[in-house]
């Protein structure tokens, strides 16, 4: 299994705005291609500005494969196009990993 680990900061006062454009405009094409995440989660502490989402994956390939078919479907470039316009996220960092073999992870 290969986590995508994405951890995205907007500017300030703006996540909620962001997050509801994704609820609305993002979310079912994302999930149409990727599937449900693994987490969706926001912060309760420490950088309230940011939010996380965790992607699995089969392997690099499943990953390669699902993600060229989002980017190839007009609703999800619509919504990065919304999201653009909106300019509320600031940075993005995004992190591949893997289970420990003493600690599998269950799906």
């Amino acid at each position: 299994m290969l986590l995508d680990v994405r951890t995205y900061t907007c500017r300030p006062g703006t996540i909620k705005k962001h997050l509801a454009l994704y609820d609305k405009l993002g979310k079912v094409p994302q999930t149409r291609h990727l599937g449900q995440p693994f987490a969706y989660l926001v912060t309760e502490t420490g950088n309230v500005n940011q939010y996380i989402h965790i992607w699995a994956y089969q392997d690099a390939a499943d990953r390669d494969n699902r993600r060229l078919a989002m980017w190839a479907d007009p609703e999800w470039v619509a919504y990065t196009e919304e999201s653009a316009k909106l300019g509320a996220l600031d940075s993005q960092t995004n992190r591949l990993m893997k289970p420990v073999e003493f600690f599998p992870l269950k799906r």
